[in-house]
């Protein structure tokens, strides 16, 4: 190898490794500029990373924070609640604190008083004393005649204040307690009544079955009538016959006979007792159907299949033209939406108030009036002490033993006097109400009269130069009196004659 070729061995290794080298270098650099891109991206992520754990962070403190403020505004709740408890207590026992002093200071006036009193006594003991050492030197009429004056001297305030009392009295309710009790026993009495509301008017197929239905000699309608406690009266109209009975299950038993007799067309004493008793069997099992429904609509249970027959029989009974089964049942509506309201138990109040009237549905087996009749019959089968209570004292006969017997009173005069209960038009009520004006101005030294609270109350001022206080009571007492005796009306009418008189001078 020359030296030429040593030259250019040399030159080609050098650009060989110049080209090396530079190869080498662009390698170099692109793997630095890839791992310098490499470790942007890293950073760029982790930057994204710590965003991300930051917003989270974020996202749980304000969560945190938002239960946390719940939570004291909860708690702020319950406290202003608590200082709203602490208050309403802090009323109360103040209010028991005023209780309690108004208390002492009523026990300190009756101490005094009771202190008086016993000066009192010891001076009317002295003076009795004194009076027996002066009665000892008496005979015994003279003893005896100064004794009862002083006896009137002393119970003269006495005397005159129970006149007074007996006298305000009102005869309204009096009277209205009287027609009250007339009507009870009434119903419950097979009696002679008004026909518009004891008979029953079955329509004949022609006028033939009336001598059909008398028989031979009367032998059917004696049967009929002894058969059925009722009285057919043919005669008074055409082409129907008159079933009269007070009791109205008897009389419903009737017609249902009567009607049955004059499909089948055989009318004959055999005949008549079958479907009289046919009648009976279908009337028990309506009055039984007739007390179930009434429970079921008031969704009451465990009720003695006695009682439920009674209820049913109300349905035949009428106060005022008001179906009284329908009464009990509003009565005891009203007495469970009253007691719902006052915090009582209104299944209770109901029960009192469906079977408040029950002994009017009683027979004349039972005596006593129809409501301790009634709390007799439902105390015997187990009823609740407080529902037998109720429905014993809801005329006041015996004292009231719980709030439920002042519902049953309530809810009864609610259900009697609401409009349409009862029936009355709105021409007779006017023509009742001045009448009623016009009886009270007709008494001498009356100057004005006034029909008030729908007719129950009239009030009657006269003038006080021509009527003195006697004469007033007497004013009333003859009002009551003519009311009574020429006009038809529902309930009780109170009479208040007032007499007043002003005197009034004017200083200039």
């Amino acid at each position: 190898m020359n030296f030429d070729q040593i030259i250019y061995f040399v030159i080609g290794a050098v650009l060989g490794l110049a080209v090396y080298w530079v190869v080498i270098k662009r390698r170099l650099q692109r793997r630095e500029e890839a791992h310098r891109q490499q470790m942007d991206v890293d950073a760029r992520e982790a930057q994204l990373s710590i965003r991300e754990e930051q917003a989270e962070l974020e996202l749980t403190f304000q969560r945190k924070q938002v239960d946390s403020e719940r939570t004291l505004a909860t708690q702020k709740d319950e406290l202003d609640a608590r200082v709203r408890e602490l208050s309403r207590s802090t009323e109360r026992l103040e209010e028991k604190a005023a209780k309690l002093d108004a208390k002492d200071k009523e026990l300190s006036r009756g101490q005094r008083l009771l202190e008086d009193t016993e000066h009192e006594a010891e001076k009317t003991r002295r003076l009795y004393r004194l009076k027996l050492h002066q009665i000892s030197q008496m005979n015994q009429e003279e003893a005896r005649q100064l004794l009862i004056a002083a006896t009137e001297r002393e119970c003269e305030k006495e005397v005159r204040d129970l006149r007074q009392s007996l006298l305000k009295r009102s005869d309204a309710e009096i009277a209205a307690e009287s027609r009250r009790v007339l009507l009870a026993a009434m119903q419950r009495i097979t009696s002679q009544p008004m026909n518009d509301a004891t008979a029953t008017v079955v329509a004949l197929p022609s006028e033939e079955m009336k001598g059909r239905i008398i028989g031979r000699e009367g032998r059917n309608i004696r049967t009929f009538e002894h058969a059925t406690g009722t009285t057919l009266m043919i005669d008074e109209t055409p082409d129907s016959v008159l079933i009269s009975c007070f009791d109205p299950v008897r009389r419903e038993i009737a017609r249902i006979a009567l009607e049955a007799l004059l499909r089948d067309g055989r009318i004959h004493p055999a005949s008549i007792e079958e479907e009289v008793c046919n009648a009976d069997e279908a009337m028990q099992a309506n009055v039984i159907e007739l007390g179930e429904g009434a429970l079921r609509k008031l969704r009451l249970t465990d009720v003695h299949p006695e009682v439920v027959a009674l209820l049913g029989k109300l349905h035949y009974r009428l106060s005022n033209n008001q179906n009284t089964l329908a009464h009990s049942v509003e009565v005891a509506n009203l007495c469970a939406l009253i007691a719902s309201e006052i915090g009582l138990d209104p299944v209770i109040a109901k029960r009192a108030g469906l079977f408040h009237d029950l002994g009017k549905a009683a027979d004349e087996g039972y005596e006593g009036s129809h409501a301790i009749v009634g709390a007799d019959i439902i105390k015997q089968h187990g009823e609740d002490p407080r529902v037998v209570n109720a429905a014993a004292a809801h005329h006041r006969e015996v004292p009231a033993e719980s709030f439920y017997a002042g519902l049953v009173m309530v809810a009864d005069s609610l259900s009697a006097v609401r409009p349409g209960a009862r029936a009355s038009s709105i021409d007779g009520f006017i023509q009742r109400v001045r009448s009623i004006e016009e009886i009270a101005r007709q008494e001498r030294g009356v100057s004005d009269a006034y029909a008030i609270q729908a007719g129950r109350e009239v009030r009657v001022i006269v003038e006080p130069l021509k009527v003195d206080e006697d004469e007033a009571r007497k004013t009333a007492l003859r009002i009551r009196e003519r009311i009574e005796d020429e006009l038809n009306y529902p309930g009780a009418i109170e009479i208040t004659v007032i007499r007043e008189q002003r005197f009034s001078e004017t200083a200039v």
